[in-house]
């Protein structure tokens, strides 16, 4: 679906194109057509490949989705794809943004993402003076836009976490917490998937070698890749604290099992105190076997209680029961 197609000259909006006049405008100076398509369909994109001239290997991929974050050239042309990440009922939504940029055109096709970005659009018609640089700053802005939305998202999942580690020593929450950690460790695992490659594409934008078309703009993607280090730093703290929250986790299972087990060896020591007693003397004879003594049996429950008593106040007091 086509949301916009709009040529700019100078900084300044000029007119909203329609597709079949795109190749009217790509050949003024200073001036670029800058096309927004959403979820595109194969013969959107072969008519813009036709009025673009993109590369078939890029169109290819921008048509399959499911493309790694990268940054590909092909002549004066690049190639990028970027992952959109977004949150919905707590879980991670994963779309795809992949930019055609020259000097003359700027052409997005966002997949299976709910927000727009109308908003880049707007931010860079009222700043004319930057939106002057061309299509190379409208390619930074769209990147930067993305990345910008991936900081929510890193502090809804420390606030998670957080929330998860409050409960670590609740007792009676171990399987839960587990549970909850490896969901956590899953969503972060996406945005890792989503930030790091970009990471290596970003770099290439700045420094050493620079497409032609992004000469004027390095500093602004050094500000993207200052982000995006940031990002990922989040993450791998995050990913440390879960791993050192699944841990504490388990030990405190191998705890409480130690407390379950001290306290059934606790028992079971007196009643084999009382069995070794029973088991000695007997308990099925009118008089007591060896002591012939009429009282031989109330004497032997006194003592085997008072043995076992003994046995109960020093496990209480040494915390097995």
């Amino acid at each position: 679906m086509l949301i916009n197609c709009v040529a700019y000259q100078g900084g300044k909006k000029l007119a909203d194109v329609p597709v079949d006049h795109i190749g009217e405008f790509l050949h003024r100076p200073d001036c670029f057509v800058w096309v927004a398509l959403k979820d595109a369909q194969t013969d959107e994109l072969k008519q813009m490949q036709q009025q673009f001239g993109l590369h078939e290997l890029a169109v290819e991929d921008a048509l399959h989705g499911h493309q790694r974050p990268k940054l590909e050239e092909y002549g004066d042309s690049l190639f990028a794809v970027v992952h959109t990440v977004e949150m919905d009922n707590g879980e991670l939504l994963v779309g795809e943004l992949d930019l055609f940029v020259e000097e003359n055109y700027v052409l997005s096709v966002r997949n299976k993402s709910r927000h727009g970005l109308l908003d880049v659009r707007a931010r860079c018609e009222r700043e004319p003076h930057l939106l002057k640089q061309g299509a190379a700053f409208v390619f930074y802005a769209l990147i930067d836009a993305v990345v910008d939305r991936y900081f929510p998202i890193i502090d809804t999942l420390e606030s998670e976490l957080e929330t998860i580690e409050e409960q670590i020593f609740v007792k009676g929450s171990e399987r839960a917490n587990i549970e909850r950690l490896y969901q956590l460790k899953r969503k972060v695992t996406i945005l890792k998937h989503a930030v790091t490659p970009l990471m290596e594409a970003v770099a290439k934008l700045y420094g050493g070698r620079v497409p032609r078309i992004c000469m004027s703009t390095q500093e602004y993607f050094r500000d993207v890749y200052d982000h995006l280090y940031r990002i990922n730093t989040s993450i791998d703290n995050i990913r440390d604290t879960i791993a050192t929250a699944i841990q504490v986790n388990l030990s405190m299972v191998t705890i409480d099992e130690s407390e379950v087990n001290k306290r059934l060896a606790a028992w079971a020591a007196i009643f084999a105190v009382a069995t070794a007693f029973f088991g000695i003397w007997g308990m099925n004879f009118e008089v007591m076997p060896e002591l012939k003594w009429r009282y031989g049996y109330p004497a032997a429950i006194v003592v085997v209680a008072a043995v076992c008593g003994y046995l109960y106040r020093r496990f209480r007091r040494s915390g097995w029961l």
